[in-house]
């Protein structure tokens, strides 16, 4: 029988454990595809100490443990050779009927990968930390702010847990919240007061220029309309009979220009949104009003678009963000009050929690806002003052 190998410290190697003459171990393997493999360390045991200057690691026999364990629930080994790139480029791939703005998503994602040294890693050598110490260096080095993370870290946590799934690795390292690895920076898009939207009407309708808008304003200050919905209304969407507008599209604008017609942004944006008195003769202006174009613009079969550019094409987000910013600006150079920042998703804030501060049913409130889930209504656009549940609360205690 011949002797068994042992190590310099005279414990007993298993098969495929070797000692070399420098004293560092190695275990010889064949993987589940039949390919030969090696691994090393400077410990045989994991209570064994650290040689002086060698970086701590697992060791040997701890390396070997999960290879059986990545033998047993089939791994493949080194993570089918798939960089962080390669893995989001293939769960994109996978992905087919998503809107265009989850595409473009996808897109900027993948472009910032690709120019990122972390794209060109192994997803197998992507650790817990590594992960982390990422998304802090978006943040703190390249800047990006706290949403733009947020959306890089949904792409990439989906990723990672199919290749978990796929047994590519054994488990994801972006499982984790994101609020405890940055700073959330983000600034809250706060609704403006009762009096500021006075305010912001009267400049509005009393300006020269700006007057032409004042109606649409009106509408947006008034009926809760995300902005690409409200582009995208139609004259058959304007139910005067019924006094309703209904919404069961968006109109946007991709980055090659392209104009399309999505469904809006949640299965519950499909909905009717009652018209008051104001509104009704806003639209009834804007219609009577609109120039009729050359040629009548056609969008996925949609057509009588409200609002047209000067080229006769329909008015998008873009359109709107800008005359908003440009108002603002007018308004605060001639007033010592500044007006804070207005754009028309502030009026889909304002008129939130206008509704909600006047006792609305908050289950009707989330219908006419179109939210898939009632805690969106209830915390991310819902702004109540002191003086909201002062009135409520002696309204309360009165009865």
């Amino acid at each position: 029988m011949s002797e068994k190998r042992r190590d310099n410290r005279n414990r007993i190697l298993r098969e495929g454990e070797y000692q070399r003459a420098d004293g560092r171990y190695r275990f010889r393997y064949v993987d589940i595809n039949g390919n030969e493999g090696n691994i090393y360390s400077w410990r045989l045991d994991h209570n064994d100490p650290i040689p002086k200057g060698k970086k701590m690691e697992l060791s040997l026999r701890e390396k070997e443990k999960q290879i059986e364990q990545d033998m047993f629930n089939q791994v493949v080994p080194h993570g089918g050779n798939l960089t962080v790139l390669g893995l989001v480029e293939k769960y994109v791939g996978l992905k087919v009927g998503v809107r265009s703005s989850t595409k473009a998503g996808y897109k900027t994602v993948i472009n910032i990968l690709k120019k990122d040294d972390f794209g060109k890693m192994r997803i197998d050598k992507v650790k817990l930390s590594d992960a982390k110490a990422w998304l802090i260096k978006l943040q703190q080095v390249d800047k990006r702010s706290y949403s733009s993370i947020h959306t890089i870290r949904g792409v990439l946590r989906p990723a990672f847990q199919m290749a978990e799934q796929d047994d590519l690795i054994r488990k994801n390292p972006f499982a984790f919240e994101l609020v405890t690895v940055i700073v959330n920076d983000s600034v809250r898009r706060e609704a403006i007061t009762r009096k500021q939207e006075r305010d912001f009407l009267r400049f509005v309708k009393e300006d020269q220029h700006f007057s032409r808008y004042y109606d649409a304003i009106y509408i947006l200050f008034n009926t809760g309309l995300r902005i690409s919905e409200f582009c995208g209304l139609t004259k058959s969407d304007i139910d005067f009979k019924k006094k309703r507008i209904r919404v069961d599209h968006q109109l946007l604008r991709t980055s090659n220009m392209q104009y399309i017609i999505e469904k809006p942004k949640t299965e519950s944006g499909e909905r009717f949104v009652p018209m008051s008195e104001e509104v009704e003769q806003c639209f009834r202006r804007i219609i009577k009003n609109r120039p009729e174009p050359t040629v009548e613009p056609i969008i996925d079969g949609k057509i009588g678009f409200l609002f047209l550019d000067k080229n006769d094409r329909p008015m998008v987000a873009l359109h709107w963000e800008k005359y908003f910013q440009h108002i603002c600006e007018k308004y605060n150079s001639i007033y010592k009050i500044q007006m804070p920042k207005v754009t028309p998703h502030v009026c889909r804030h304002t008129f939130c929690s206008k509704m909600a501060s006047s006792g609305m049913n908050p289950k009707m409130l989330q219908y006419i806002m179109g939210h898939s889930d009632i805690s969106v209504t209830m915390n991310t656009y819902t702004h109540v003052t002191f003086d909201d549940a002062k009135d409520d609360f002696l309204k309360a205690i009165n009865e």
